[in-house]
């Protein structure tokens, strides 16, 4: 499977505007933890990123779209495509390629 067909499937596996919010929401509270843990030197926080970030990310999957996570089959591809599928939307970019995916 290339990128591109990774990405399409994805995008399917993420067609619910709930799923994506929940991922932008986990994703950006998982940088946070690992920026507080930075600053407070704190580093149980490098421990809870991962958790908080996967963690609402797959309670989405499983709750409201009732799929596999994307991440069991392709780990760091599937990480890339969340921060890229949360830039494309936080640049109001991402419907074409929602579209291109069969993603109405």
């Amino acid at each position: 499977m290339t990128y591109d067909q990774f990405w399409l499937r994805y995008l399917r596996a993420h067609a619910r505007p709930e799923t994506r919010a929940i991922h932008y929401a986990g994703s950006s509270l998982a940088i946070l933890a690992i920026l507080r843990a930075v600053w407070r030197r704190d580093w149980r926080w490098l421990l809870a990123a991962p958790a908080i970030g996967y963690g609402s990310a797959w309670g989405a999957h499983y709750g409201i779209e009732h799929n596999r996570p994307e991440t069991f089959g392709h780990p760091v591809w599937s990480l890339l495509s969340d921060f890229r599928m949360a830039s494309l939307a936080a640049s109001g970019r991402l419907a074409p390629h929602l579209a291109r995916a069969g993603v109405a």
